[in-house]
């Protein structure tokens, strides 16, 4: 047995370590470190209860606009205020640009790249994923990141600004829309589809979210691999990638997903909310939720606490401790939240049949983000076509004296947790769980790994490797943020 420590990484967000015990060229074990200390949850104590507004989207450049909205869904909860319907779609509009955004960046900056490295020259793959790939030269450098640029264009349109934005507010949001403005958005919306259709799918949207299983992905993908003179559209190109190297049997943890309603509104949610665990979609309650902080540098009376009641008192030579991360649990079990458990708690076809017969893998959290693309732009298509400039977008309304309120949204990275209390109008209580906190949680006390955890348990190592790739996909499938893990 030998005992390998991998970072910091590179193309992550914030900093993380994993030491790895290896034996027999595989991981037997995993422990996940969230080396940096922020202390978010206490510079918001004491202070106005409107000043989450600007403070927390600082805990993220990338997330920003996720932690707004939770904040501004507590707020909203303790309120008592529901924003009219102009400012419900803007919202969500702002909301679901940021989290496309970061489903493109991660695919094309953070993710593919990995598989343009010399150590899989020889692959049939290889020399079109380079030179589509390959970090600052690849092809995808020069359309992949010039798409998302004007596809964030939206975000100038609705929000003002981006990141830390301040438009979105309890009662809906702070901008009034222009007819010229709801026409920009339009237009840039249908800019960014025919991109996706040409580049990253090959196919019109709608085909791609309605693939019915694993075969029938297959047999997509195989039409679009075919000799054409021209080369693959980027999702094809990866499926190539994914069954030659497994990544469809690479990187399982729970099989057990969270995911909370995503953009519900008057008609209900465009992906309904709940925990999918033993074959069937449990209600979700907050109140569910307990950290425990049995191996995190913080210190507590009692090590597992609900958020609702939880501390973030940093204690730096904690024995058994290893992570600044809490370790989220619900109903006392590991949960994997993110793409994939959106997906999965909806119910699309495709990914229940690939994770029923593969379980959740890299492949599988990969497919899943794309996959949303496809669901979700067309969403965001019909809501810019039923604004109506003018309208109002914000509805006001007075925090009282004493509330507790739980604010959840669904970020890119997964279900974001805001458990806040109010006294006097100022904050007396704030806890935050990220997407990341569920992904990268530590040991509890009965010794459970977290989800990356035990996701890594069972990966190939191959002699001489400091950082292995075969680790270093499966960290990337997450898509961590350790930022927000910390907050």
């Amino acid at each position: 047995m030998t005992r390998l420590v991998v970072g910091p990484f590179n193309r992550v967000e914030g900093d993380l370590e994993v030491t790895l015990d290896v034996d027999d060229g595989h991981v037997r074990s995993a422990q996940v470190n969230a080396p940096m200390f922020r202390g978010f949850e206490q510079i918001l104590l004491g202070r106005d209860a409107l000043d989450a507004l600007v403070v927390v989207p600082r805990i993220c450049g990338i997330c920003s606009v996720s932690q707004s909205a939770a904040a501004a869904a507590a707020l909203a909860r303790a309120m008592g205020v529901t924003p009219p319907p102009d400012g419900w779609r803007v919202a969500q509009l702002i909301q679901a640009t940021e989290n496309l955004a970061d489903h493109l960046t991660h695919f094309y900056t953070f993710f593919m790249p990995d598989f343009a490295r010399e150590a899989y020259r020889g692959r049939a793959w290889f020399e079109a994923v380079h030179a589509r790939f390959k970090a600052t030269v690849g092809s995808a450098v020069r359309d992949a990141l010039p798409a998302r640029m004007a596809f964030m264009q939206a975000m100038g349109l609705l929000a003002g600004k981006w990141p830390h934005t301040l438009t979105l507010q309890p009662g809906g949001t702070a901008q009034a829309l222009q007819a010229s403005q709801r026409l920009r958005l339009v237009a840039l919306l249908a800019e960014f589809r025919r991109w996706l259709e040409e580049r990253l799918f090959g196919d019109v949207l709608e085909a791609v979210a309605a693939l019915s299983d694993a075969a029938a992905l297959r047999r997509w993908a195989a039409a679009r691999l075919a000799p054409s003179g021209a080369a693959p559209a980027d999702l094809p190109l990866f499926l190539q990638v994914a069954d030659d190297l497994q990544l469809w049997q690479t990187g399982r943890a729970t099989d057990r997903f969270l995911a909370t309603d995503a953009h519900a509104g008057a008609d209900g949610p465009l992906m309904r909310g709940g925990v999918w665990a033993d074959g069937r979609v449990h209600p979700f309650d907050p109140s569910d939720v307990a950290e425990d902080l049995t191996h995190a540098w913080l210190a507590a009376d009692d090590p597992v606490q609900p958020p609702s009641q939880g501390l973030t008192v940093p204690v730096v030579d904690k024995p058994g401790a290893y992570t600044w991360c809490k370790a989220p649990r619900w109903r006392g079990q590991v949960l994997e939240t993110g793409a994939l458990a959106r997906q999965m708690v909806d119910g699309l076809p495709l990914l229940r049949d690939v994770v029923a017969q593969h379980g959740g893998s890299v492949a599988a959290r990969v497919l899943a983000r794309l996959v949303e693309v496809a669901r979700v732009l067309p969403a965001m298509q019909r809501w810019a076509l039923a604004l109506v400039p003018g309208q109002p977008t914000y509805m006001p309304g007075e925090l009282p004296a004493r509330a507790d309120a739980v604010g959840l949204v669904e970020a890119a990275r997964g279900t974001l947790g805001h458990w806040v209390g109010w006294r006097d109008g100022r904050i007396a209580h704030y806890q935050i769980v990220a997407p990341t906190t569920w992904n990268f949680s530590p040991r509890d006390a009965a010794g459970t790994p977290g989800a990356l955890e035990q996701a890594l348990a069972g990966v190939p190592v191959r002699a001489g490797e400091a950082t292995p790739l075969m680790v270093q996909h499966v960290v990337r499938s997450f898509d961590p943020c350790m930022v927000c893990t910390v907050h």
